[in-house]
């Protein structure tokens, strides 16, 4: 029997993982199974670990790969296929993540501000507003159904067929008040229709008059992005004491260790916090 076959099916059928996600997962288990004497199912905790500390691949990689032997036997595990986990005590080298980068509240406002000189310029404003009061990914913002509108809230269909429910402040409101009025089609079923192929503005398509805004905005196209708006949403929410995980079910972070990365963005702050707050926080003053 085909185990790799079986928990493939699973996660297209039980998670909803893109085709992407899974023809990776199929390269990635494949490949371990040839690779590993006896292959995956004979495969012991150290045979795995050999096997993983052995590839001469990125950091990276290496994780993903691991996270498919994970999830794999984590299934075998669930169907009671096996009695023990493999791969329970997996040890990976060091990821060093490249720190997110962001916008000043002031530059967010002049990003703002200067889409009222683009073309489609209500559109562009409330898909800029929309980012940033929200921190949706592009592919989120471009695909966004008008179902989606709660009124002072969306309801995002994320990674993974995943829901959550994200809140807008009072001028994203606004502004999405007055694209609904003169949006066109007024039939479509997305918030940004398109007469494309995809009948929704594209990724790319958003991409290229964002960056026109920018340079209207007098700010370096290059440090302007969908994505720079979406960590933009997290670090200025962080700064101004936002809790952590509230943070992550708003970006729709499956793992709180993915939304700790901005917690580099006020270092003193933080610090400040923790001599105002912790019960031994004012010792080290006292003692100076």
């Amino acid at each position: 029997m085909n185990y790799i076959d079986m928990f493939l099916e699973a996660l297209s059928a039980e998670r909803g993982r893109s085709q992407r996600t899974l023809s990776s997962y199929a390269s990635d288990l494949r490949l371990a199974n040839d690779s590993i004497p006896g292959g995956l199912m004979g495969a012991s905790g150290p045979d795995i670990q050999k096997y993983l500390d052995e590839l001469d691949e990125r950091p990276s990689s290496v994780a993903r790969k691991a996270s498919a032997l994970r999830g794999f036997y984590k299934f075998l595990m669930l169907e009671k296929i096996i009695d023990e986990n493999p791969s329970a005590n997996l040890e990976l080298p060091q990821r060093n993540r490249p720190l997110p980068k962001f916008l000043s509240v002031q530059e967010i406002e002049l990003l703002v501000s200067s889409a009222g000189d683009t073309q489609n310029s209500t559109r562009l404003r409330t898909m800029i507003e929309l980012l940033y009061a929200s921190g949706l990914r592009v592919s989120e913002l471009c695909e966004l159904p008008v179902s989606a509108n709660l009124g002072d809230k969306l309801l995002i269909h994320g990674k993974g067929a995943k829901e959550r429910i994200v809140p807008m402040h009072a001028s994203a409101q606004d502004a999405l008040k007055k694209w609904l009025k003169i949006r066109t089609p007024a039939d479509s079923k997305y918030m940004f229709p398109s007469s494309g192929k995809s009948g929704h503005i594209t990724r790319d398509g958003f991409y290229k008059i964002l960056k026109k805004c920018a340079i209207l905005a007098g700010l370096d196209p290059n440090r302007v992005s969908p994505h720079v708006l979406r960590h933009s949403f997290a670090s200025h929410l962080l700064a101004g004491g936002a809790n952590l995980r509230a943070i992550q079910t708003m970006l729709g972070h499956e793992d709180i260790s993915t939304t700790q990365i901005y917690t580099h963005v006020l270092p003193d702050k933080l610090k400040q916090t923790v001599q105002m707050h912790h019960p031994l926080g004012h010792i080290g003053n006292k003692q100076k």
